[in-house]
């Protein structure tokens, strides 16, 4: 009788039989939250992406983290803040270093009071033995130049050479007459040292030449307003960005 009494109540304690060992770990461990999905974006081209960290294909740019839920699109960064190495960072006026340079003509200026003080500039990086982006860059701020021209804007091209040990003001004046550069377009090199300096601040240092990007800096000093936008785009695509930048108070 003790038997059966003892077996009536571990029934009654529990009345949907007896639990098997995997059926208790699965009541005492509450289920896992869906984990989010890692993307990382080309700052330049959000439709390149990737689940893991690296450099775009296209433009070689690091590829940035997206924070957001995978169903939020990415979209092209046009904003207040020039991202460098992945990585979001507040861009201002006041962190341009007014260096020495040297233009094409072998004129000394300080990069940031005679160049952008006060200015709208629109920013790209090349070098005189490039075979392989320059030349399409230069092209396409070639063209810029004359779009910009026709509708009266006032805006200045520079390009800063990313090798100035072996690009001499001379350098840059045969480059700059291959692609009929017009006035209001300043090339420019210098010292190695305030050069990368100077490439550094903008976002467009490189260990090494052939790495660098197209990437273009648009800048109106006034409003102290800057962005950055993909050098290779259409030349059209390019002076709306300009035009928008050159357009704020």
């Amino acid at each position: 009788m003790r038997v059966r009494a003892f077996v009536v109540m571990l029934f009654l304690a529990c009345p949907a039989g007896l639990m098997s060992e995997a059926d208790t770990v699965t009541a005492q461990t509450p289920p896992k939250a869906p984990r989010r999905a890692v993307r990382y974006v080309c700052p330049m081209d959000p439709e390149i992406i990737s689940s893991k960290p690296g450099k775009c294909r296209k433009c070689g740019m690091a590829l940035r983290l997206v924070k957001e839920k995978p169903d939020e699109k990415a979209s092209r960064p046009v904003s207040t803040g020039v991202e460098g190495s992945g990585e979001a960072a507040s861009f201002s006026s006041s962190r341009i270093p007014d260096v020495r340079v040297y233009d094409e003509h072998g004129n000394s200026l300080r990069f940031y009071g005679d160049l952008v003080k006060g200015k709208t500039v629109a920013i790209n990086f090349i070098f005189t033995t490039c075979t392989t982006i320059c030349p399409p860059l230069t092209a396409t701020f070639r063209r810029v130049q004359q779009d910009l021209t026709a509708r009266g804007a006032d805006v200045r091209l520079i390009s800063i050479s990313v090798d100035p040990s072996v690009d001499t003001p001379e350098r840059l004046h045969e480059f700059a007459g291959k692609f009929k550069a017009g006035p209001g377009w300043t090339f420019v090199t210098g010292d190695p040292g305030q050069i990368n300096s100077l490439l550094r601040v903008l976002g467009a240092a490189v260990a090494d030449r052939n790495d660098h990007t197209p990437m273009v800096l648009i800048g109106n000093d006034r409003a102290d307003y800057w962005t950055r936008t993909y050098g290779l785009s259409p030349p059209e695509a390019l002076v709306r960005v300009i035009a928008e930048v050159a357009g704020r108070k």
